[in-house]
């Protein structure tokens, strides 16, 4: 059996297990990630929400917010409620499940995020990521590699950044939810040729891609999901890629409770993947020679696209029309170069 045979048996495999679980699981547990109660006690968002300096509280949740729509915010932006008497805050930052830390920051300077923490929730169907930025100071002795509890105190609120200052009285936690796209991460880094070093590996944020995390609060709070992967399946498809590849791409693998069906591994000759606006590759649908067509190896089509919410959505470069027909735009061409392995 060739080496791409033996992976996509794995996955199918894995997808089996995967829907069994997930329709077997119980609902979730989770928290919030501040001491603020706001949210839970369904208070506005001016209670919870830090907004930008605009004043506009609507800039500090996730999305095109930010610059008149223009500026995507992959996270919600989350005020403190207790300060010193210097005005720093004091909040500390819980983690919101269970999970394992993949990656802390503890350089200020080194990344937009200032000092951060990500933490992999592998007992998650998918198991997504979530991250904790703008932090003042990491838990002592919190480490690479350690398992974490729900609720457990991993950090306190700050305002640190890099590259850019965030004043003491806007002081927040930024807080995302989200997917990694693809352990060849650091591959596609060397050949962008950034002239920076990576300094934080498969965690860097290009290699994140995050959803709605109020959104998701919000359709678990009100028992409309009880898993991520619920709600994940209930994203509005922007557009439909068809790939014309016989390989299977790890995120793939580290996520298949995402594919819709399965397929014999001698006869995989591409993908339909779903994307939302934001860029989340959502659905992923295996494709055979009678699917594909004649569609030539290498090729990606767009093969639906709601014009209107491609449109709307300012911030993101997904689609551009030449002579009426949708083609890959700036964001779309990074998603793919990293899902896919694609260098063009």
């Amino acid at each position: 059996m060739s080496l791409r045979a033996v992976k996509l048996t794995g996955l199918i495999v894995s997808l089996w297990a995967c829907a069994w679980a997930g329709a077997t699981a119980p609902r979730i547990k989770i928290v919030w990630p501040t001491p603020n109660r706001a949210y839970l006690e369904k208070q506005p968002w001016e209670a919870f929400i830090q907004p930008t300096v605009s004043g506009q509280v609507s800039s500090g949740l996730f999305g095109c917010v930010r610059t008149s729509g223009t500026q995507f915010h992959e996270a919600l932006d989350l005020l403190p409620v207790s300060r010193d008497r210097r005005g720093e805050p004091l909040d500390d930052i819980f983690a919101v499940m269970p999970g394992v830390v993949r990656h802390t920051n503890n350089r200020a300077g080194a990344s937009s995020y200032g000092r951060y923490i990500v933490i992999e929730h592998e007992g998650t169907v998918p198991s997504i990521y979530t991250l904790y930025a703008h932090l003042s100071a990491i838990a002592d002795g919190l480490r690479v590699g350690q398992q974490i509890a729900e609720a457990q105190v991993i950090a306190t609120m700050g305002h640190t950044s890099g590259g850019y200052t965030i004043p003491r009285d806007r002081a927040h936690l930024h807080f995302e939810m989200g997917v990694r796209l693809t352990d060849r991460f650091q591959s596609w880094y060397d050949w962008k040729k950034f002239g920076s070093k990576n300094d934080h590996g498969l965690w860097n944020g290009m290699n994140l891609v995050g959803f709605d995390p109020l959104a998701f609060y919000d359709a678990f709070r009100e028992h409309q999901v009880d898993n991520f992967r619920d709600f994940l399946r209930s994203q509005s498809a922007a557009l439909t890629i068809r790939v014309a590849t016989s390989e299977v791409p790890d995120f793939a693998t580290r996520y298949p409770s995402l594919l819709t069906t399965l397929v014999a591994p001698e006869r995989l000759v591409g993908w339909d993947v779903k994307i939302n606006t934001t860029g989340l590759p959502f659905s992923w649908t295996p494709l055979t020679a009678e699917q594909m067509g004649d569609q030539r190896e290498g090729s990606v089509r767009i093969v639906q696209v709601d014009e209107a919410a491609v449109k709307a959505c300012h911030c993101k470069d997904l689609v551009k029309w030449r002579r009426g027909e949708p083609e890959p735009d700036r964001d779309l061409n990074t998603l793919l170069q990293l899902l896919f392995g694609f260098r063009r």
